[in-house]
């Protein structure tokens, strides 16, 4: 028996993100403007991190294939 699939529709990678910079920012007041500031900055914080970790992954897996012959 095949897996079904969810019954909302799956949204693609930063599906979401590509929606949210097309928003009409005409619409929000001011808190809201500035609580959106403060998501954006913590999703880039997030993202930052999670560069930062990959790169540290790389990085061992490099020293640990290279054989320390760098």
């Amino acid at each position: 028996m095949a897996i079904d699939e969810p019954a909302d529709v799956r949204v693609g990678r930063g599906q979401r993100l590509t929606e949210a910079v097309k928003e009409d920012l005409e619409l929000f007041g001011i808190e809201e403007l500035e609580e959106r500031i403060a998501a954006l900055n913590a999703e880039i914080a997030r993202v930052q991190a999670q560069i930062e970790k990959k790169r540290s992954g790389r990085a061992a897996a490099d020293a640990l294939f290279s054989g320390g012959k760098n």
